[in-house]
């Protein structure tokens, strides 16, 4: 499984809408995702429209985007998102992104560690139990 992390910049005058929009995505669109490998996706964004995105995809993020890219749904939902954004010098919002680079990932190098050293913890805490 493949972790990308990405940015965009909403228009901040149609933040509201762009935030009312996904509070309710299209089941089909939502099912696409699902089908295309697409996992763990979110989108956190600030006030000022800059708009962080996460994912997980079973394989590589190009070939989850190439499967999304090969529904009807993703073409009607990229014409319609495409507005609320600045910078994409005609690229669709899914392939128009800056992806971020991966520096730390807890669980890797906690299953490293613990390769090494067998009193690592690799698990993570339970109510209760001291930090």
């Amino acid at each position: 499984m493949q972790r990308v992390c990405f940015q965009l910049q909403v228009r901040p005058d149609r933040l509201e809408e762009y935030r009312e929009r996904h509070a309710a995505v299209w089941p089909d669109m939502l099912a696409a995702l699902a089908a295309s490998g697409w996992h763990n996706y979110s989108l956190f964004v600030r006030p000022d429209g800059l708009l962080i995105g996460y994912v997980e995809v079973d394989t590589t993020i190009e070939e989850a985007q190439a499967a999304m890219a090969a529904t009807e749904v993703n073409a009607r939902w990229q014409a319609e998102m495409g507005e609320f954004f600045v910078d994409l010098d005609g690229a669709a919002p899914d392939t128009g992104f800056v992806r971020l680079e991966e520096v730390f990932h807890l669980e890797d190098q906690l299953a490293a560690a613990a390769a090494t050293d067998p009193t690592t913890p690799t698990t993570r805490r339970t109510e209760g139990e001291p930090a």
